[in-house]
């Protein structure tokens, strides 16, 4: 088995798998551990929920052109989750962060090894989703 044959039969379950533990994620954090989101959290929620719904009936399914959909939602969430981190920890996006709403967005709830943010750990799902889909599409390409 070649690793196209692989990422085919098995990237919608990864790419699901990582969304599904961002969402229970980053519900453990505002229903366990009490953080309110601020509000590109909220924007980053938006993007990472509806995935674990349209990859997980992809996976099901095995539609093979899911990374239509799903490659737009993954890279602008990343986007966000970028911007979100480098506003936390540079000085660079500091002064749009107060005006993010009542919980201002440079707040550092986890701060693990330096470096792990909130924002960081969606960055990192946001980009194994997208890394996955890429691979996805590269494999479907005859």
């Amino acid at each position: 088995m070649n690793w196209k044959q692989t990422i085919r039969e098995n990237g919608h379950h990864l790419s699901w798998v990582v969304a599904l533990t961002a969402t229970l994620g980053s519900l453990y954090f505002s229903e366990i551990m009490m953080f309110t989101p601020c509000k590109l959290c909220w924007y980053q929620r938006i993007l990472m929920y509806p995935l674990v719904i349209i990859l997980g009936i992809a996976a099901v399914r095995k539609e093979r052109h899911m990374y239509l959909y799903v490659l737009p939602m993954s890279i602008w969430g990343g986007g966000i989750s970028l911007y979100h981190y480098l506003m936390q920890k540079t000085e660079w996006f500091k002064t749009g962060a107060a005006a993010c709403g009542p919980v201002p967005c440079d707040l550092d709830y986890i701060d693990w090894f330096g470096f792990v943010t909130i924002p960081f750990l969606a960055l990192v799902a946001f980009a194994l989703i997208t890394v996955l889909q890429i691979l996805m599409w590269v494999a479907e390409k005859k």
